[in-house]
């Protein structure tokens, strides 16, 4: 946001082209006295000519124009000798988002609709919708008993979108793994933190606040977890937990069938697609311990259902800016030539209302715009 322009130090970039003021100079003089001739022309024509009612004259008349005409050759001279002032501008605070979305078996149960995964799935494309992606960043990591990194920090929208398409019906994590039937959230914290390091040490520090959204439907909380978390905060950043699923639960399907065939949705046994056949483990939502784990991370606890998306997605972002700088104030030249050429174009039109001669209109317009155009041309 451009606060302002100190005009006291306004300097020019091609100073030697001021010496061109001179010529119009000189005509301005010369305009004056062509005026004050019409003023005496005027008086002398009234007191001579006898008519039966009053005659006005305008003051000026048509050398209104010309004076628009010397206004607008001046502003384009200073234009040609590049003003330059320095400006301060307001940069709005960023934020970096890692997004660790919780890929273990659990995430198949359908106590929510579709089903856990693609509910976590719809709330990431929510939160990505909520950004602005003006200097925020965002990465993506996966999780169950082992971590997977899928994008690292990044201003591009359509990098993050094409992984969430890619995602969007089910985990990368087969039901058929035992890593799989493993929900560690430390192991995801310690992937974010390394995705931050990465970060660093590729493109150097930024004074962005950090945050981790971790959407998850729990884990029993324990002492590994609390040693992630101790590392992340070490880096000042903040952890939010989003909880996806119910207290209630549901059972988790199982893998292939005996034959190793898997079916498209990845969990149904191929010899009964109208039954699905499920493990007699029942997945829960454990909301006490990922309220723990968010109060240690120094962040808050959301759990979707209870409000949209959208009001979650924009309460985690607004409360990550607000540990940023209210704005980082940059200082910087800024070129003003084009003020003074939109300033000639516009005396230039005004000039042309008191033109009442139509072939004087269009030859004097004509004439003025190629000047204009002309002097125009060398800036660039």
């Amino acid at each position: 946001m451009l606060t302002g322009i100190d005009y006291s130090t306004l300097s020019f970039g091609e100073p030697t082209f001021l010496w061109l003021l001179v010529a119009p100079a000189a005509l301005v003089v010369l305009w004056g006295w062509q005026v004050l001739r019409r003023r005496a022309d005027a008086r002398r024509y009234r007191q001579r000519r006898l008519v039966p009612v009053r005659e006005h004259f305008t003051m000026i008349g048509d050398l209104a124009f010309w004076l628009c005409l010397l206004l607008a050759v001046c502003s384009c001279i200073v234009a040609l000798a590049r003003p330059q002032a320095r400006t301060s501008v307001v940069r709005r605070a960023s934020a970096d988002f890692v997004l660790l979305q919780d890929g273990s078996s659990s995430m198949y149960v359908t106590d929510v609709k579709p089903d856990r995964w693609r509910r976590s799935v719809q709330f990431l494309r929510a939160f990505a919708e909520a950004l602005s992606w003006k200097g925020d960043r965002v990465a993506l990591a996966l999780f169950a008993h082992l971590a997977s990194p899928q994008l690292r920090l990044t201003t591009d929208p359509n990098s993050f979108f094409f992984f969430l398409d890619h995602l969007s019906e089910r985990s990368p994590f087969r039901l058929e793994d035992l890593t799989t039937w493993d929900t560690n959230i430390e192991e995801g914290v310690y992937w974010g933190v390394k995705l931050v390091e990465k970060d660093e040490e590729l493109f150097g520090k930024t004074r962005n606040p950090k945050a981790f959204v971790v959407v998850t439907d729990g884990q029993a909380w324990s002492g590994n977890v609390a040693s992630a978390l101790a590392v992340a905060r070490a880096r000042d950043i903040v952890v939010h937990v989003v909880g996806v699923g119910t207290t209630q639960g549901g059972l988790i399907p199982e893998g292939a069938g005996p034959d190793g065939m898997v079916t498209a949705n990845g969990f149904f046994p191929v010899t009964q697609p109208q039954k699905p056949r499920m493990s007699n483990i029942r997945g829960v939502l454990d909301r006490n311990s990922l309220r723990t784990i968010a109060h240690a991370g120094g962040g808050e606890y959301f759990e979707l259902g209870r409000e949209p998306d959208r009001d979650v997605a924009f309460r985690i972002i607004s409360s990550v800016r607000r540990r940023a700088q209210v704005g980082r104030e940059e200082t910087s030249q800024e070129e003003l030539y084009w003020r003074f050429l939109f300033a000639a174009a516009v005396v230039l039109c005004l000039g042309t209302f008191v033109l009442k001669e139509g072939a004087e209109l269009w030859g004097q317009v004509g004439g003025a715009a190629a000047a204009i155009l002309l002097l125009a041309g060398a800036l660039y």
